[in-house]
């Protein structure tokens, strides 16, 4: 297990370096890959890249394990998580994927908090993450109070950035207060 673990580690590590020789490296071991295991760490290695295959393993891998409701949650969270630019248009359109549902809360947590949970483009300068994440808050909070105030609470370290993001969140959280029949569980 620590053999593996450290080949996985490595292997990360290389593929962070957008080389083609580490992206060919890291598409072999998913694809020789014996277990779930392997096969989505090697695709983690991948996902964090932007890549021209990316798009290809992720979409191979979703074709394998679409049955299992636990690994495609592991899915969306490994997609949103990652760090490539712009990554906010990419959970936008796994809302409309047709697995993803709004209304189930462990989707919800995998993909929009993963994707909150990550500084780089949840906080990006543009407030394109503050934004999308806003009008995130009031849909789910029509749709299940309890899992919008889990998701809102992203915004409750905005003070520790600088002010451009303080006045990008800060509008957000406007935006969302001043929204008719909030709950109050978001209040």
């Amino acid at each position: 297990m620590s053999r593996r673990a450290l080949k996985n580690v490595a292997l990360a590590y290389l593929a962070s370096h957008e080389d083609q020789e580490f992206t060919d490296l890291a598409l072999q071991e998913y694809k020789t890959a014996t277990n779930m295991t392997e096969q989505f760490t090697a695709l983690a290695s991948i996902a964090q890249n932007p890549v021209k295959i990316r798009d290809d393993v992720l979409a191979d891998f979703y074709d394998k394990w679409q049955n299992d409701y636990l690994v495609v949650n592991k899915w969306f969270a490994l997609q949103a998580v990652s760090d490539i630019p712009g990554n906010v248009e990419n959970v936008q359109k796994l809302l409309s994927h047709p697995t993803f549902d709004l209304h189930n809360p462990n989707k919800v947590y995998s993909l929009i908090g993963g994707f909150c949970g990550l500084p780089v483009n949840f906080h990006a300068k543009d407030g394109f993450g503050y934004e999308f994440m806003g009008d995130i808050v009031l849909q789910l909070d029509k749709i299940n109070p309890q899992v919008a105030s889990r998701m809102v609470s992203a915004f409750s370290r905005w003070k520790r950035y600088d002010e451009t993001r303080q006045k990008l969140a800060k509008a957000q959280l406007k935006k969302i207060l001043s929204s008719n029949g909030l709950s109050k569980n978001v209040v």
